[in-house]
């Protein structure tokens, strides 16, 4: 009957299990995703091909990717996203474990006073002879009362069990399941923001420094026009209104480049922290001035349904959605009855040689049955309580998806936007720097002055810093795509 018992428990819980089933995330339609194409994909540097996951290598710096690997390898930031992983995984295979019966090993020692004639008597006949470990009567020290001592040893082992009958167990492990999954896709996500980091703070710091060099060249010729101002003033061809303007000009500009050497600082030691070092330690790396790097001409931008696949975030949501729709069959397994099989099997008597001794295998089993029939609702509670979790992870997932769409439209309408006002500025620059060159020759034919000259350089120059600028963003702003499209991530080496 035994055997037939627990076969039957063994069907039942194999065959019951109650719903939800996960039927996957909800679509999201959109006019992107309907088109197959990014509604603000109209620049013809954009291509629609999937991009490449080490994106910061196409911008051809090696101090950058020195950097960004860097950072993936030492960051707080990722070592705290692989221990949340750890940490998911201990908790599934500690619902895994809960599928199985468990076993234990136990020994056992009881020293037992037992007063009374009747006690002392099965106390003193446990020993074999009649006599006992008392003193029959008088007690185990003579003091005549009567009392006697029991010694009981016992080794063996313990085993319990709880069938999953109505799956909830399963759906439990199922849960976990999905958040260790969102806990790779948090790792993945952590990758993607911290080099796209890494690269914004790099390209900010080598904007800032061609801002300092070109401001110092600015100072230089304004202070030169000064001086030629102060000798026309001097000599009474000039104006005292003058010689104040162009020396307000100049403590203008001086002053501007005092916060860029602040600013150097601290995108100097923001690159240290992101790559897990401490402020300062990059200073003699990073002080040397060096070109602005720049993006490829052609940039692979992909579709916006791999778009939805790939961006950890999203695939984050969508894994919280699954755990949340798991956990409402294991909290609904709650209101319904459990069985529980525990057992015990030893050896021992009143002895320490009885535990060596197969003539005393005792044997225990004992089924439990439990039912939650009056709660006061706390477990129907708990139930709902899951389909609301469930329902906001559902409208999480869908925000994620929009948000994610509109971050990538944003980023590649900026991108065409300032690669259309970089060649703008490339023009003006161009036409700053021959008009300068034409003035020249005019100085040399002395039909234009020297102050002159220097004040078209200083607008030259206006306009070289405009174009550094403009550079700059363009490359934030394709930085801002690698980071929308969810590039920059790799599988850790255990899941490969």
């Amino acid at each position: 009957m035994r055997r037939l018992l627990v076969m039957g428990l063994l069907a039942l819980s194999a065959g019951c299990s109650l719903g939800p089933d996960y039927a996957g995330p909800p679509n999201v339609a959109s006019t992107a995703t309907v088109r197959g194409t990014f509604v603000r994909a109209d620049d013809p540097a954009l291509l629609h091909a999937p991009g490449a996951a080490r994106w910061w290598d196409t911008l051809g710096d090696a101090t950058l990717s020195r950097l960004v690997d860097d950072a993936l390898a030492h960051s707080p930031s990722i070592d705290l996203a692989q221990a949340r992983i750890r940490e998911a995984r201990a908790k599934l295979r500690q619902g895994t474990a809960g599928l199985f019966p468990s076993i234990g090993a136990s020994g056992m020692y009881v020293r037992a006073q037992l007063p009374g004639s009747g006690l002392g008597a099965l106390a003193g006949g446990s020993s074999g002879d009649g006599s006992g470990d008392g003193a029959g009567e008088g007690g185990e020290d003579g003091s005549g009362s009567g009392s006697s001592v029991l010694n009981f040893y016992n080794v063996g082992a313990n085993v319990s069990w709880e069938p999953d009958l109505f799956g909830g167990k399963r759906r439990g492990v199922a849960a976990s399941r999905a958040v260790l999954e969102q806990r790779y896709a948090d790792l993945a996500d952590a990758q993607v923001s911290l080099s796209a980091q890494v690269a914004q703070t790099y390209v900010n710091l080598r904007d800032v420094q061609e801002r300092a060099a070109l401001n110092a060249r600015s100072v230089e010729l304004q202070r030169q026009s000064l001086g030629l101002m102060r000798q026309r003033y001097a000599a009474g061809t000039g104006s005292k209104l003058d010689v104040e303007r162009l020396q307000g000009q100049v403590a203008s500009t001086e002053a501007q480049t005092i916060p860029i050497s602040a600013q150097v600082a601290m995108y100097q030691d923001a690159l240290a922290v992101l790559t897990g070092r401490s402020p300062g330690d990059l200073d003699a790396t990073l002080g040397p001035r060096a070109p602005m790097p720049m993006p490829p001409a052609q940039v692979s931008i992909g579709d916006p349904g791999t778009l939805i696949a790939r961006r950890p975030d999203v695939r984050s949501a969508e894994r919280a959605l699954a755990s949340g729709t798991a956990n409402i069959a294991a909290q609904r397994a709650r209101m319904l009855p459990g069985i529980k099989f525990s057992g015990i099997l030893g050896l021992g008597g009143t002895s320490p040689g009885d535990v060596l001794d197969p003539g005393n295998l005792s044997v225990l089993l004992m089924p439990q049955l439990s039912w939650p029939i009056l709660d006061f609702g706390r477990n129907r509670e708990l139930v709902r309580e899951a389909e609301a979790q469930r329902d906001a992870a559902d409208a999480q997932y869908r925000q994620a998806v929009l948000e994610a769409l509109q971050d990538a439209e944003d980023s590649l309408a900026r991108f065409g936007a300032t690669r259309r006002q970089l060649a703008s500025l490339i023009g003006s620059e161009r036409s700053a720097a021959a008009a300068a060159a034409l003035n020249r020759q005019r100085v040399t034919a002395g039909t234009s002055s020297l102050i002159d000259q220097l004040d078209i350089e200083r607008q030259d120059l206006s306009a070289a810093i405009a174009v550094s600028q403009a550079k700059a963003q363009l490359t934030i702003d394709y930085i801002a795509i690698q980071k929308a499209l969810g590039l920059g991530w790799s599988e850790p080496e255990g899941r490969r």
